[in-house]
């Protein structure tokens, strides 16, 4: 029962490279689909016994996780009396679902490729995929900052946490995890509906991510360091000094990060639901604030990179 909880790098290295290669699987029973599913389900029925507020939020993630995970053991228990080699490829292909890098590479090289054609709608397009704020009034320099400020807060909490918590606590570990983030996106609002219930689902996620966002940090500026093309120097600095002006407790430190290793400015004004949420620029003083396409490449470069030396650096502490 303990192997429950062990992880194994072999499989752990196989579902990074399907990710890269094939991108996030797409079928009618992929666990985070299903995981949503449930979320508005269970949400439903809590509202109808009069759980709105914090209790009911607390109830919801109760019921998803223990639905995840027996849901998990049982497939566990099916899989490992048949044959070794299905628990395997079984594993093999909820772990490749459990991993983002290869869908935020594959969507903004999208944005990426519109920009170059001076497609406007179709960046817009392209861009909604991947951030939830108004895109109405964007420019193309405005759809390329979106995606690399969407890579960069998603390298933490769809790349980086997971493997952390799969390393740590083994298929449990980020099966949990991916219950929080998938309820954080779609109740972790701050309007009148979801704030009380929405509110654990939150700082679930904000607690989950704390380590996994400096450890971000850290690995974005290494790999800076090393990389020619960008500045290591910068990505610290600008991290460690600027984290804090963004409203979430974690995204901040990958956002700057990123912003001061490409030597950009990032965020400045946000429109959501046609409210402006912020209005201040990250990055250094003299950095480029007409993105272009080319710094998507880059950071798509950076995010890879740093990824891979996240994993590396793990996978050697462990050993």
């Amino acid at each position: 029962m303990t192997e429950l909880f062990h992880f194994d790098s072999s499989l752990l290295i196989l579902a990074f490279g399907l990710d890269l290669c094939f991108g996030d699987p797409v079928y009618k029973f992929h666990p985070i689909r299903l995981c949503g599913n449930a979320i508005q389900f269970v949400e439903i029925k809590l509202r109808d016994l009069n759980f709105s507020g914090y209790i009911g939020g607390v109830l919801l993630l109760i019921a998803i996780s223990a639905l995840s995970l027996t849901s998990y053991f049982l497939g566990w228990i099916l899989f490992s009396n048949l044959h070794p080699s299905m628990l395997y490829l079984w594993q093999l292909y909820c772990l490749w679902s459990l991993i983002a890098l290869g869908d935020l590479i594959k969507h903004s090289k999208k944005v990426a490729q519109a920009a170059e054609q001076n497609d406007l709608p179709t960046a817009k397009k392209s861009v909604r995929m991947l951030v939830g704020r108004n895109t109405d009034k964007m420019k193309i320099e405005d759809c390329c900052r979106a995606t690399i400020e969407s890579i960069s807060e998603n390298l933490t909490d769809g790349v980086l946490s997971p493997i952390f918590y799969y390393i740590l606590f083994g298929f449990p570990g980020i099966i949990f995890f991916k219950v929080v983030s998938t309820m954080d996106s779609m109740v972790g609002y701050k309007n009148e509906k979801y704030l009380k219930f929405g509110w654990c689902g939150a700082r679930m996620d904000d607690f989950l991510n704390y380590i996994p966002a400096r450890m971000t940090w850290i690995v974005l500026s290494l790999v800076a360091m090393i990389h020619p093309r960008f500045s290591g120097k910068k990505a610290f600095t600008t991290g460690w000094q600027q984290h804090a002006i963004l409203p979430s407790p974690n995204s901040g430190w990958s956002e700057t990060a990123a912003a001061g290793a490409l030597n950009l400015q990032l965020v400045g004004p946000i429109w959501k639901n046609n409210v402006k949420v912020i209005d201040q620029w990250v990055g250094p003083k003299q950095g480029i604030r007409k993105t272009q396409s080319k710094h998507i490449y880059q950071m798509n470069q950076l995010a890879l990179y740093s990824t891979i030396l996240f994993l590396s650096i793990l996978l050697l502490c462990i050993a």
